[in-house]
């Protein structure tokens, strides 16, 4: 979460960051208060142990997180048709309580921003 979007008064500016041994990126997206909303039902999603898509039918980056995936472990894919038309697939091995966490910094993002977003 990076803060206002100087150009929209309903956005915030964020960006996804990707960063392993063999490859880093991060790439730059808008939110506003009903994509924050849409994360937090893709954590309902996946925390009721199906795999979760979010940003997926926006323009702009998207991202997948599949609970099993190619290396039966769990992957995030992040999509930059867009602008770069870049995909990344990086597994991963999440802390246990990584669904919670993230509930907590979505819940601190709404109540901190939402309240100042023009509809």
């Amino acid at each position: 979460m990076l803060g206002r979007d100087g150009g929209w008064a309903a956005g915030l500016d964020a960006e996804i960051v990707v960063r392993t041994p063999f490859v880093s990126g991060r790439v730059r997206l808008e939110l506003s208060a009903s994509k924050l909303k849409s994360w937090g039902d893709a954590l309902e999603r996946l925390d009721a142990g199906e795999d979760a898509g979010w940003m997926e039918m926006d323009r702009g980056p998207s991202i997948s997180i599949q609970l099993r995936g190619e290396r039966d472990c769990p992957e995030v894919v992040v999509e930059d048709e867009t602008v770069s038309m870049v995909t990344v697939r990086v597994p991963v091995v999440p802390p246990d309580d990584w669904i919670a966490d993230h509930r907590r910094r979505l819940h601190q993002v709404r109540a901190h921003w939402v309240p100042t977003l023009s509809a």
